[in-house]
């Protein structure tokens, strides 16, 4: 039986808004999610109201979405990020129509999911001081940043009880081949040569059970509103020895380093300071790199085929 608390999910047919959604019906909740596109069939959810059109056009907003909801987290965003007008259109004028439209209505919480990149080249571990970065290298760093500031002057203006998280790398089952972490896994599993670079990053991965019970802790939290907090494992790793922990977890697979250059924006070493979030909420990362790349190999052996 459902209970009375209603969240709005946008970006909920993708990686993480499906385990978000996922974790709320398990709470019993009222789950709407708001996408461009239809879930792919291994992220549907019966229970979940699926409705589809664009947030960066304002006029959508106002004819087919209500104003009664408890929470309101915001995943939505172009994912192909070479794409600079929609990248900035979909992050950043998305955000803003969906602030805008829940000004002034009794929501609870509105979960701004940021980004890492939004320090630009502010040396790790970063941590969340008070002076926010200028611009960054990427744009859609600067679009997610623009979203931050924008959220943060609605908080201090209008009282909007945002929070926003800035992720690091987040992994776990059913993720899109796209990121490392799935790319490495669907190659491994097939025994395959494959191409990266030569892997010197170093970057902090966390697993997707622990990056929803952190979302949940803070969305229920209404002493939070108006903060930036870092999310990740609080452990770091290379990512040649990630691709060669799934190599070796999956028997199979060969990696050929140093086959692809370094983007002009590349990061060598990306990993946050999380003593903020750890004072704030009783928290941390409980899924171990070696459990969470198990369970994820797992599951693309049993979701995904060549």
């Amino acid at each position: 039986m459902q209970n009375n608390t209603k969240i709005l999910i946008t970006g909920g047919t993708g990686f993480i808004g499906y385990h978000l959604a996922k974790k709320c019906l398990d709470l019993n909740w009222s789950v709407t999610s708001v996408s461009i596109h239809k879930p792919k069939k291994i992220r549907k959810l019966i229970g979940v109201n699926y409705l589809i059109f664009d947030i960066s056009k304002k006029k959508n907003l106002i004819s087919k979405l209500s104003k009664n909801y408890d929470y309101v987290v915001n995943l939505a965003g172009y994912v192909d990020h070479s794409h600079k007008t929609k990248t900035m259109k979909s992050h950043f004028d998305g955000c803003k129509n969906l602030a805008k439209f829940f000004l002034y209505t009794n929501i609870k919480k509105f979960i701004q999911i940021g980004s890492s990149i939004e320090y630009g080249t502010k040396k790790s571990p970063q941590f969340e001081n008070s002076k926010i970065t200028k611009k960054t290298n990427s744009i859609y760093g600067d679009a997610k940043l623009l979203g931050t500031k924008f959220l943060l002057s609605l908080n201090k203006r209008n009282n909007f009880p945002v929070t926003i998280l800035r992720l690091y790398l987040v992994y776990g089952p059913k993720q899109d081949v796209n990121r490392i972490i799935p790319f490495t896994i669907f190659n491994a599993i097939q025994n395959k040569k494959f191409d990266c670079s030569a892997g010197n990053q170093i970057r902090d991965f966390i697993y997707i059970d622990d990056l929803i019970n952190v979302m949940i802790k803070i969305i229920k939290n209404n002493q939070l509103n108006g903060e930036i907090f870092n999310i990740g494992s609080g452990k770091t790793t290379s990512i040649k020895k990630l691709i060669l922990k799934i190599c070796k977890l999956s028997k199979g697979g060969y990696p050929q380093f140093g086959k692809i250059p370094l983007r002009k924006d590349e990061i060598i070493k990306l990993y946050p300071l999380l003593s903020k979030i750890k004072k704030s909420i009783p928290w941390r990362a409980k899924v171990s790199l070696d459990l969470g790349l198990k369970k994820t190999i797992r599951s693309f052996k049993k979701n995904y085929k060549s």
